[in-house]
């Protein structure tokens, strides 16, 4: 991980953009800590898969809570029937 001020990632954007295609983050410090960190694309999409699949694991977990706990409404075929041609 490198760190490089803002003046520093201008005159020598390329070094860094390659610097972080190739897998190093880049750490840009900024006022109150609103710091940003330049990453590739793959990287990125990485991290992004990595939280959905996150989220999705905590809705089937909070789903499979509810199923265990009773805390399920059912219905019948007729009844989903009525409802979808409300």
């Amino acid at each position: 991980m490198t760190i490089a001020k803002q003046m520093d990632i201008r005159a020598n954007i390329k070094k860094y953009f390659d610097m972080a295609f190739s897998g190093e983050p880049v750490i840009v410090p900024r006022k109150q800590n609103h710091n940003v960190v330049i990453i590739s694309e793959e990287d990125y999409r990485a991290m992004d898969k990595a939280r959905r699949n996150a989220e999705y694991l905590a809705k089937l977990d909070l789903a499979d809570r509810q199923v265990k706990e009773g805390k399920v409404v059912i219905k019948t075929m007729e009844e989903l029937e009525a409802m979808a041609a409300e």
